[in-house]
């Protein structure tokens, strides 16, 4: 079974363009230097689900003229994957029913405290239906696409990646656990956060996402939740290595997913 991916947003938190900025990364007129915040849409012939929830929600699934909805994957709890949960309404009036969200127990939480108006027991109209759900490290699947949870760490904070069938997507994270490199390992296609090219608290750089993917041994991989630090983008991916690239927003690809 084939599975359409399509990049939503590929920035970090600020976005690019960011505000007030004037570098030449934010100045350029190269639609693959503007970044959406970071999320992926997922396809199969009959099933469609998104990866976050960012800020930049509302006008991703317009700009990928997303008409249909089964289902919302959550990494973390971080704003800039979040924050959009609220225009989840707009596919509740659609299919008249509730959105399924899936996440760990620390974004669960968070969820029904930034969102506490959608799980009250007395709700005002018009508020988002939500099904949540927490997940482990179970495998599970949602219609006829299966998933395998990986927990990474953000810092200190557990991070859910995803592996579907040979596709693997990893965000936010510096650090994965040897257990969990084992979930990767075989991944034809890899997207993996790379924020910039020096180092940081809670980021794999862009070298740290090369040298993982030659770990690994991925034969393509793409990365993703880049700053304008980064640099441009053609000056970059004309630095990469073979079969890596910078992963960019509208970007479609196809992976193979096997229940």
């Amino acid at each position: 079974m084939a599975l359409t991916i399509e990049f939503l947003g590929t920035g970090t938190s600020s976005g690019v363009p960011m505000i007030a900025c004037h570098c030449e990364v934010c100045l350029s007129n190269n639609k693959k230097d503007n970044r959406l915040r970071s999320s992926i849409l997922i396809k199969s012939e009959q099933t469609t689900i998104v990866i976050d929830t960012t800020p930049d929600f509302r006008y991703q699934m317009l700009r990928s003229g997303v008409k249909h909805l089964d289902a919302v994957l959550f990494t973390h709890s971080h704003k800039d994957h979040i924050a959009g949960l609220d225009d989840i309404k707009a596919f509740n009036f659609i299919s008249q029913s509730p959105m399924p969200l899936f996440g760990n127990e620390e974004t669960a939480d968070a969820l029904k405290r930034d969102f506490y108006y959608a799980f009250t027991d007395k709700k005002y109209p018009g508020i988002p239906e939500l099904d949540l759900q927490v997940i482990n490290k179970e495998s599970f699947a949602i219609r006829d696409i299966k998933i395998i949870p990986i927990t990474v760490k953000h810092l200190n904070m557990e991070v859910l990646g995803y592996r579907f069938g040979n596709f693997t997507y990893i965000t936010d994270a510096n650090f994965i656990s040897e257990e969990e490199k084992d979930k990767i390992r075989g991944s034809e296609i890899l997207i993996v956060n790379a924020l910039r090219k020096e180092k940081h608290l809670s980021h794999f750089t862009l070298q740290e996402a090369i040298n993982l993917s030659i770990e690994l041994d991925i034969p393509t991989t793409y990365f993703t939740h880049i700053s304008h630090q980064m640099g441009l983008h053609d000056e970059v991916s004309s630095s990469l290595p073979k079969g890596m690239f910078l992963g960019y927003d509208g970007l479609v690809f196809s992976v193979n997913n096997t229940l």
